[in-house]
């Protein structure tokens, strides 16, 4: 095979590409590295200032959209095809988290982190599996964690909301796979973002996730860009509900 065609196995070039949670951290990394390969790329955000500052930044088109919100999550991909001309990929990244220990985990958080991890994964993945089911074609990755493997610690609604998205990529995954959709997921580890700072230089629990990762440091948003490209390109096209460490060696230790 020479070199030309290997290249346009992994290209990625014009797809149409929906990235939610793409303002920040390990969303906006995937983001970019969909744009810097030739996609065009809608980033979803719940701030619309901070949507459209992401976006012309990234030269990315903005969506501003509350996940935790059904309505406006029912809306968004309709929204995704109006503004970028139909849509070949949806990475599923927004997420949510919050810190308590189980006996005293508050229920409306409980219902928020699931509402914005679970419920919203589900309701963008039917919508943009009804467009590409049309097509013949498409790409749906979800972000998954290493919570979807473990169970976590005092964080037991996002360890729920995540076991769930990579069990749903599997179903999903059972019923598409046939019809063209490719269904997968990304398992990141543990990653310096907003997300995780409750965990970078807590001087007990840093260390004890440092001390298992045998790469030895955090990960960090553009760890992703291999993976992400990897799955929205022909080069997957054979991978079907797959949860996809990136974890630094973490799930082996």
């Amino acid at each position: 095979m020479v070199a030309g065609a290997i290249y346009e196995l992994f290209s990625v070039e014009g797809k149409r590409a929906l990235v939610t949670g793409g303002t920040t951290g390990l969303g906006r990394g995937m983001a970019e590295a969909l744009i810097e390969a030739g996609a065009r790329v809608a980033i979803v955000g719940r701030s619309a200032e901070r949507v459209s500052k992401a976006a012309a930044e990234m030269g990315a088109t903005p969506l501003q959209a509350d996940l935790s919100d059904r309505t406006q999550a029912l809306a968004l991909i309709g929204r995704a095809v109006e503004a970028l001309g139909g849509l070949d990929v949806l990475v599923n990244n927004a997420g949510a988290q919050s810190r308590h220990p189980a006996e005293e985990f508050p229920l409306d958080e409980w219902d928020y982190v699931l509402s914005v991890n679970l419920h919203a994964v589900w309701i963008l993945a039917q919508a943009a599996g009804r467009v590409m089911l049309a097509q013949g074609k498409g790409k749906i990755i979800n972000v998954a964690s290493m919570t979807s493997f473990t169970g976590g610690f005092t964080i037991p609604a996002y360890a729920a909301s995540k076991g769930g998205v990579a069990q749903l990529t599997k179903a999903l995954s059972n019923e598409w796979a046939g019809r063209g959709i490719n269904v997968n997921a990304i398992a990141p580890g543990y990653l310096n973002t907003e997300m995780n700072a409750a965990l970078v230089g807590n001087p007990q629990r840093e260390p004890q996730i440092l001390a298992r990762i045998p790469a030895g440091r955090w990960g960090a948003p553009a760890d992703l860009k291999g993976a992400v490209l990897f799955l929205a390109s022909a080069a997957s096209d054979y991978i079907h509900g797959t949860v996809l460490p990136v974890d630094g060696g973490f799930l082996g230790r």
